[in-house]
C-alpha cells in the first residue's frame, strides 16, 4: 500500500514539475526579423528612443519555485519578443497566480504560476 502511495506522489509530482513556460505575442507595430533572444534587454524604465513592437506575455509553473519560475518566465518573456524583432522590453507587470491543484494522496498541492508581461520595444543606436 506505501508502494502505490508513492508512486502517486511521484507521477504527480513528476506532472507538476514538468509543468512549462508560454507566452503569447500581439503585434501592434513594424515587426522586425526574429533576433537572437540572449540580446533582448529588459528595462524596468523606457529608454531615450524606442519603437513599440508588440505587447508579449509569458508565465511559468515549471517548477514550483517562485524564484525559478519567475526566471523561466522572463526567459520566455524575451523569446516571445525576440520573434518580432525587439530588442528590449519594458515589464509592465509581475504577478503570481493560482492554478488550482491536484491532491496527492490526502495532501492537496497547489499549483501557482509566475506571469509577466511588457511592451517589447527596439531600442534604436541612432543618435538623430
Amino acid at each position: 500500500m506505501k508502494k502505490n502511495i508513492d508512486l502517486i506522489f511521484a507521477l504527480a509530482l513528476s506532472f507538476i514539475i514538468v509543468g512549462c513556460a508560454s507566452g503569447t505575442v500581439l503585434v501592434t507595430g513594424t515587426q522586425r526579423a526574429a533576433i537572437n533572444p540572449e540580446t533582448v534587454v529588459i528595462y524596468t524604465e523606457a529608454p531615450a528612443k524606442y519603437e513599440v513592437i508588440g505587447i508579449v506575455n509569458a508565465s511559468s509553473d515549471a517548477t514550483g519555485i517562485a524564484q525559478t519560475d519567475l526566471n523561466y518566465a522572463i526567459a520566455e518573456l524575451k523569446k516571445q519578443a525576440a520573434k518580432i524583432g525587439a530588442n528590449g522590453i519594458i515589464l509592465q507587470n509581475i504577478f503570481s497566480s493560482n492554478n488550482g491543484g491536484v491532491f496527492v494522496g490526502n495532501v492537496y498541492v497547489s499549483e501557482t504560476s509566475q506571469n509577466v508581461s511588457g511592451k517589447a520595444i527596439y531600442v534604436s543606436d541612432d543618435e538623430n
